[in-house]
């Protein structure tokens, strides 16, 4: 599946974007991640994030450092975010973000996590900009706190089977 639309970003304003389908991280070839968002769930609750310096609610996710995978950047993303183990994932697919200086590649995933403590603040929130708030939510109130359109509606849909079939794995 690949869906064409555009997206407003905190530097560039509206940008296009092109999201796909994939069913292995090794689609991606050798394409450079830039970021990660994952759709957690604890069970059948969704774990959204927020940002009190950004001023909105995402799924876990973040850049992806020097060196590392998509799939470790996932990890790494949601322990520090949410003081939660990724337990398993599974990619969800990809989207190219065509911004005026560069391409930027984010992957999107799904995860079963279970909590290591309580959440007190983002164990990496040097930038000023870390996670201050969690929150474990049913999947049909997404859109009370984000809405990422067509591709987010779809992403979604794909996070809910992908889990179903994550859950039948154990």
């Amino acid at each position: 599946m690949e869906i064409k639309s555009t997206m407003q970003t905190r530097k560039s304003g509206i940008v296009p974007v092109v999201y796909r389908d994939i069913e292995s991280f090794e689609e991606l070839g050798s394409r450079t991640v830039h970021g990660v968002h994952a759709f957690c769930f604890a069970g059948d609750r969704l774990v959204i994030v927020y940002s009190e310096a950004k001023g909105y609610w995402t799924p876990p996710g973040g850049g992806v450092e020097p060196g590392e995978s998509a799939e470790e950047a996932i990890v790494r993303e949601v322990l520090e975010e949410t003081n939660m183990r990724v337990l398993k994932q599974q990619i969800i697919g990809y989207q190219e973000v065509s911004e005026p200086h560069r391409l930027t590649v984010q992957v999107r995933a799904v995860c079963i996590v279970e909590p290591i403590g309580p959440f007190v603040a983002d164990a990496d929130a040097s930038d000023g900009e870390g996670v201050t708030e969690i929150k474990l939510i049913g999947p049909k109130d997404i859109k009370r706190y984000f809405d990422w359109g067509e591709i987010g509606e779809h992403i979604l849909a794909r996070a809910l089977e992908l889990k179903g079939q994550l859950d039948k794995d154990e």
